[in-house]
């Protein structure tokens, strides 16, 4: 369809068919590595991929960070992400990274209240500040979680950080590619779900990041966020859609201080 080459992001990135198993197999080994600071599959919600993955520092945590996974709504769950919690739980922050159910088995906004499921489940089992950050489509979702009516008042007040990494940020331009088959949306269903038009939001820190070398859809869909928002946005020199997040491993990255500053 008419969009499809604007967002396709593994045909512009070399071996991208090589990313998702070594994502996976570098979760694996560190989920292995945590041993018992690990606490696996925790449901936070009725359905069956409503569980989330709970990684603990070695001392009292200063907080929780989520990490929201992308894959455009379609694919992944929490499984191959688990080593971008290296570099917060160096800094001393639990992290959650849940798993949720995938389009067309249900639509984005069923998706949505998932997420907003997941941090309450968070929020009740933990103490202290809460950030959150999401990739692409776990972009989109992070950021949906300042809707004042998906969070009550009493958690989002908790929020340091909200940071949306390569966010799809305005969906309407998606049912023009081949996707909405899945997606099944309406121009009703997009400008519900569409981070840039949503007006009554919680407060909190909020902070765009991209890869300067992503698709000029995705500087466009960041950069527009960043607009409506009036929110510091940073493009990353030399990453890319794939390799963007992994400054999450690093615990003195920008991206991990921007999750932990006070």
């Amino acid at each position: 369809m008419e969009l499809d080459d604007a967002y396709a992001n593994g045909a512009y990135i070399d071996d991208a068919a090589a990313y998702p198993p070594r994502w996976a197999s570098a979760a694996s080994g560190f989920r292995a590595a945590l041993g018992a600071r690990a606490e696996i599959a925790l449901p936070y919600g009725p359905a069956a991929r409503q569980v989330l993955d709970l990684f603990h520092p070695e001392t009292p945590p200063m907080g929780t960070a989520i990490f929201v996974h992308g894959g455009y709504w379609l694919k992944f769950d929490r499984s191959s992400w688990s080593h971008l919690a290296r570099g917060l739980l160096a800094r001393g922050w639990a992290v959650a990274m849940p798993s949720y159910d995938l389009c067309p088995a249900v639509p984005i906004a069923t998706i949505t209240r998932q997420i907003a499921q997941a941090v309450q489940y968070v929020a009740r089992h933990s103490t202290g500040p809460l950030s959150i950050a999401g990739h692409s489509a776990g972009g989109h979702l992070s950021a949906r979680m300042l809707d004042r009516a998906l969070i009550p008042a009493e958690v989002a007040a908790r929020f340091r950080t909200i940071l949306p990494i390569s966010p799809l940020s305005d969906l309407r331009p998606l049912r023009r590619t081949s996707m909405n088959a899945d997606f099944r949306m309406t121009m009703a269903d997009a400008t519900a779900e569409s981070p840039i038009l949503m007006q009554n939001r919680h407060d909190a820190r909020v902070a765009i990041w991209v890869g300067a070398d992503e698709r000029p859809a995705f500087l466009d869909q960041a950069r527009w966020l960043a607009e409506a928002w009036d929110i510091p946005h940073v493009i990353a020199p030399g990453r890319h859609h794939f390799d963007v997040i992994d400054l999450l491993q690093d615990a003195d990255s920008d991206l991990v201080d921007m999750l932990t500053a006070p």
